[in-house]
């Protein structure tokens, strides 16, 4: 009898240290949840065999006044050690980019129009 609720009580804070964790990971803020309308249309990254990781995101903005272009560059990933992210907006109802390069400029800027451009750098610990 005692040897079964040891076992539970290791059990039960164990499930629910995982059931935290699942409902943590499926209610993560996207972009698409922040104002603005913002939707990921073309992502391009380098391969890093050597070196920082350079992500490249060009996104489109539905409603560039209420946009909030701070939290959506917050939200996408940057590492340590020489690694930059780097985000074109374009307004949704103007042409945009669908795919970029890793070289700059990214994407025909003579075609398209960036209306911000954020970017933010990792730390070198």
């Amino acid at each position: 009898m005692k040897k079964n609720k040891r076992v539970w009580l290791i059990i039960i804070p164990i499930l629910a240290i995982l059931a935290f964790m699942l409902k943590d990971s499926y209610t993560q803020k996207s972009i698409e949840d922040l104002p603005g309308d913002f939707k990921e249309v073309a992502f391009v990254r380098n391969e890093q065999n050597k070196g920082g990781i350079i992500r490249i995101y060009a996104i489109s903005v539905g409603n560039p006044a209420q946009a909030d272009y701070q939290a959506c560059i917050d939200l996408l990933p940057v590492n340590d050690y020489g690694s930059f992210t780097t985000a074109y907006f374009f307004d949704k109802n103007a042409p945009y980019p669908t795919s970029l390069t890793v070289e700059a400029p990214h994407y025909d800027a003579k075609q398209f129009q960036a209306i911000q451009i954020s970017k933010k750098s990792g730390t070198n610990k």
